[in-house]
């Protein structure tokens, strides 16, 4: 009767014995792998490395098979050393055998120093953040389908720079100024591009930048760049969120072009009088874009020669369209500072509104100053977007790593000499027939305002001959303005629309007639 007992008691031991030897062996090549060695254990991220899976998204009730690689590729030196590496997710149509007229859509966010993880997460990828309709958090934290992914016309690979996502310097004698600055950031991202366009195949696709914030100084560095250092000629460029690109503004330009921001903002939290605030935001905006134009910007440009009744137009009609009042406007001068705006317009309610999209609202420590605590906006987005991508890569892509994701990266003092992004897009333009251009802008973005954007449209090719090759699309959000469920799907449409229109019919010749 023992005798079973005794088996079963000496098969528990054998196999405890067996787990215990399994798990010294372990143990011991992971001692024997690291070494007492303290360099053994410092996080860094593979140089060379990709993961690939299969996944599946619905696009206007089409399902679209696709794969997604996520991966690391070397920045190199002139010797062909390593000097960095980017960190890059790339989204191919799995059940398109021709590539040779499938567009390639490469991403880049701003910052300068930010993830790409923007636009991926959130507006053009197949997959999106789990928000509301109007793009404010919700838990739990995640991500979802998104219908609207423009994956159904276009592959897309979203790249990180430097320091940005999983993007590291990995030679420690490397100079960061290589990498941190307006041209050092074009040069370097130009050469990565045609390495990874030649890896993939993709040399005869038509190519398109997309670029938001800094990212479209980025990508109208590039465009020149990839066509005259690299020979890669584009098809179209896509502006979300421009920057000011180089072009000149300063002074009572500057100054003037904050209004019809302005009356957005304040058409948007009700603060405009009753006969504006009555009509469409559009009808607003055009009002006030003409009184900007043909009367505040001539009185601003005659500064203290203005004549008293001209001033006083200007300051009424300033206020009118601000939601600001006389007297705020007066002291001054016309030029209401854009941080003073967003602490000023909601002060008798307590709230503050948000820098780069003024729906946001805040609560400041006291009422009382001229500029918020902290962005509004901002501290929203991060509360949603962080735990999305940090989950979204280990557990859907399969790519792990114990290196931290930089939202934001140390990116230095950035060098911003000889900005001359605009005129580099200009001339890639007029070097290409092809090349086309789009602008997206959202109407409560104070970072970077869309009649900013529109001016940067107006005076990107003063001569006018290629102003049919560059177009505006407005919205009713933000910086960000596709994080409103309506605008995502509108302004992926407009993407949609621009690259189908941005591919000529076959045989077309690239020449001026």
């Amino acid at each position: 009767m023992v005798y079973p007992l005794l088996v079963l008691v000496v098969l528990f031991f054998g196999s405890l014995s067996s787990i215990r030897a399994e798990e010294a062996a372990t143990e011991k090549a992971v001692s024997d792998s690291k070494g007492d060695n303290p360099q053994d254990y410092v996080r860094k991220i593979p140089i060379e490395t990709s993961v690939v899976t299969q996944h599946e998204v619905t696009v206007n009730g089409q399902t679209i098979p696709y794969e997604a690689t996520a991966g690391t590729q070397p920045v190199w030196d002139e010797d062909g050393k390593p000097l960095a590496t980017l960190f890059y997710t790339y989204y191919r149509r799995t059940d398109i055998e021709q590539t040779d007229h499938r567009p390639l859509v490469i991403s880049f966010n701003g910052g300068p120093g930010s993830a790409s993880v923007w636009m991926h997460l959130a507006y053009t990828g197949p997959r999106m953040l789990n928000i509301d309709e109007e793009g404010y958090p919700l838990q739990p934290y995640g991500v979802r389908e998104n219908p609207y992914t423009i994956l159904d016309v276009a592959d897309i690979v979203y790249v990180n720079p430097v320091n940005t996502g999983y993007s590291r310097i990995v030679d420690e004698k490397a100079d960061p100024k290589q990498f941190f600055g307006v041209n050092q950031d074009a040069t370097y991202l130009a050469e990565w591009i045609n390495t990874f366009v030649s890896r993939i195949n993709r040399w005869q696709s038509p190519k398109f930048l997309i670029g938001e914030s800094y990212g479209t100084t980025r990508v109208s560095g590039l465009a020149y760049k990839l066509q005259g250092s690299q020979w890669m000629y584009l098809n179209g460029v896509i502006l979300v969120s421009p920057t000011e690109l180089g072009i000149e503004r300063d002074g009572a330009v500057e100054a003037a072009n904050r209004l019809p921001y302005y009356a957005a903002t304040a058409w948007y939290h009700k603060k405009l009088p009753e006969d504006l605030q009555k009509q469409d935001l559009s009808e607003v905006l055009e009002q006030a874009e003409k009184f900007t134009i043909d009367t505040l910007l001539p009185t601003m440009v005659r500064g203290a020669w203005a004549t008293p009744e001209a001033k006083k137009e200007a300051i009424q009609g300033f206020a009118k369209y601000s939601g600001l009042s006389e007297n705020v406007v007066r002291q001054y001068n016309l030029d209401v500072p854009t941080r003073f705006y967003w602490k000023e317009l909601l002060r008798e309610e307590g709230r503050t509104i948000g820098r780069l999209d003024s729906r946001y609202q805040g609560i400041d420590r006291q009422d009382a100053g001229d500029s918020p605590d902290f962005n509004a906006e901002l501290a929203s987005w991060l509360h949603s977007f962080t735990p999305a991508v940090n989950w979204y890569f280990p557990n859907e892509l399969n790519f792990k790593t114990d290196v931290k994701y930089n939202m934001f990266g140390p990116v230095g003092r950035w060098d911003w000499d000889g900005d001359q992004t605009g005129e580099d897009l200009r001339q890639a333009m007029a070097m290409n027939p092809y090349l086309k251009v789009m602008i997206q802008s959202g109407y409560y973005d104070g970072a970077t305002t869309y009649f900013n954007a529109k001016y940067t449209m107006w005076h990107l090719d003063p001569s006018g001959k290629m102003k049919d090759r560059l177009s505006f699309k407005g919205y009713r959000g933000g910086h960000m303005m596709y994080l409103r469920n309506e605008d995502l799907r509108q302004a992926n449409d407009d993407i949609r629309e621009f690259i189908q229109q941005a591919l000529p019919p076959e045989g077309t010749p690239a020449k001026y007639e």
